[in-house]
């Protein structure tokens, strides 16, 4: 009988260096590309105008304005959330020992829907301007976060069986508020804006939004790098867990807060996007192993090339309109996966 081989593992240092080169060459890509052609040059000389304080021609004001405060922003945001959904992707699979659970599964991305669709549909918090949706997006995605734990938690602390239900069970809740407010709508257009918001979009997005979700998914990311030791026992069950020194309860409850706290961040400013914090970590664990440490340092990079290149696609495969980016992640994600898990040799949580 042959003997099936230990699939080839990826040295995570220089995959990471690879995919760090390639982020910046896809932002690159991200701002030179769209539906209003403008020449690489004129990008380049664009950026270094913005970067330096430089000034350009009056005629170059509105290239200049869709280079430096349209395309960068996005293309930035892109990277962003990407990175988070994966990081947060790679921490809530390990917390709950779950091959299928992904960023959304606590539900937390349904409640920031109602509040979402609430600005879209009702027009709450109209006094915020710009910043209502994003506010109210992360206020309904906190309170969503609190009914989950507040439900979720028993005696024993947050247990995966009963985070997974909870939060599936809630989401399902917050969905039918969801779809009641969208077919209440009175305007055609609003109810699209809403559905467009529920499949994810980086068209909103502003220079104001990027330093908040960099420092949230930094500081997200930067917590679960240093915890991946004690992931690694908890992906081998509570007792093992328990065994080594790492209490289940408590780290459970410590990632439940920082995973919502990053997703209810990341959501808030680029809507439910779905498929990357599902899709990416378990490529990342294909290619460098399951060992936290190196996950946590790849996976991120890859989810930011991933977002990027899918924000790219939504923008111009039906130029000048676009596509919500959950469904460009999920047509080139899924079969991607599939090609990926038919090559064997992968179990999740094996190494």
């Amino acid at each position: 009988m042959r003997r099936r081989t230990a699939p080839r593992r990826i040295p995570a240092l220089p995959l990471g260096l690879g995919l760090a080169a390639l982020l910046l060459l896809s932002l690159l890509c991200g701002v030179a590309l769209g539906a209003a052609g403008i020449g690489w040059a004129d990008v380049l000389r664009f950026l270094w105008a913005g970067l330096t304080g430089g000034t350009v021609h009056a005629h170059d004001a509105a290239p200049y304005t869709i280079v430096w405060e349209i395309r960068l922003p996005r293309v930035l945001l892109a990277a962003v959330v990407g990175a988070g959904l994966a990081a947060v992707g790679v921490a809530v699979q390990a917390m709950v020992r779950n091959a299928l659970a992904d960023p959304f599964v606590l539900g937390i991305s349904s409640g920031a829907a109602v509040g979402a669709n609430a600005v879209i549909l009702l027009g709450a918090l109209a006094g915020l301007g710009v910043w209502a949706l994003s506010v109210s997006a992360f206020a309904s995605a906190l309170a969503a976060m609190a009914l989950v734990y507040a439900v979720a938690r028993s005696p024993h602390g947050l247990t995966p069986l009963r985070l997974i239900l909870t939060g599936t069970a809630l989401a399902y809740g917050f969905e039918v508020v969801t779809t009641v407010m969208v077919f209440g709508a009175a305007r055609g257009e609003a109810a699209r804006s809403a559905m467009m918001w529920l499949l994810g979009s980086l068209g909103g997005a502003t220079w104001a939004q990027v330093p908040l979700a960099a420092v949230t998914v930094a500081a997200g990311w930067a917590w679960l790098r240093r915890r991946a030791e004690a992931l690694n026992a908890l992906a081998m069950g509570d007792e093992t867990a328990a065994s080594l020194g790492v209490p289940p309860p408590r780290l459970r409850r410590e990632l439940f807060l920082v995973t919502a706290a990053v997703t209810g961040t990341v959501v808030a400013v680029s809507g439910a996007i779905g498929f990357v914090g599902l899709m990416v970590p378990h490529v990342v664990r294909m290619l460098v192993g399951a060992d936290h440490r190196r996950v946590l340092a790849v996976a991120p990079l890859a989810g930011a090339v991933l977002l990027v290149w899918a924000d790219v696609l939504s923008r111009l495969l039906l130029a000048p309109a676009e596509l919500p980016v959950g469904v460009i992640t999920a047509v080139v994600g899924v079969p991607a996966f599939l090609l990926l898990m038919r090559r064997g040799g992968y179990a999740f949580g094996g190494c």
